[in-house]
């Protein structure tokens, strides 16, 4: 459901719904201090407006201003969005994807990192996930 819902945002409206994840709430000059090239005040509050009407963002009032929140909570929309570039980018193989992040950082993991990994490993072929 959210896959479908996140192709129908434009460039601009990922960014605010990313910093909304990021942040887990904020005010719209907090989003667009946030923003690469932030544009006007009224255009961010327009599209968070927009945000809103989509069904992605809801706000609550703190005195006069209105504080945003992402409304599928942050680990719901980090699970989408994992299974959607499993499906799209690795033909839905755990593998394949744990292969390249780790091809793509394994100079970078340190070796705390990469025992904790391996203990995430045995667990899992323990549980037999």
């Amino acid at each position: 459901m959210h896959n479908a819902q996140h192709r129908d945002l434009s460039r601009r409206e990922r960014q605010i719904l990313d910093i909304l994840y990021e942040r887990g709430e904020a005010t719209a000059a907090d989003v667009q201090i946030a923003l690469p090239e932030p544009p006007s005040y009224s255009a961010v509050r327009a599209l968070l407006r927009i945000l809103e009407e989509k069904g992605h963002v809801r706000h609550k009032q703190d005195g006069p201003r209105y504080i945003y929140l992402p409304t599928v909570a942050r680990d719901n929309a980090k699970r989408s969005a994992l299974h959607h570039v499993l499906k799209t980018f690795f033909d839905g193989s755990a593998e394949q994807a744990i292969s390249a992040l780790l091809d793509e950082s394994s100079s970078k993991l340190s070796s705390a990192e990469l025992d904790r990994l391996a203990r995430l490993i045995d667990t899992a072929r323990k549980s037999g996930v």
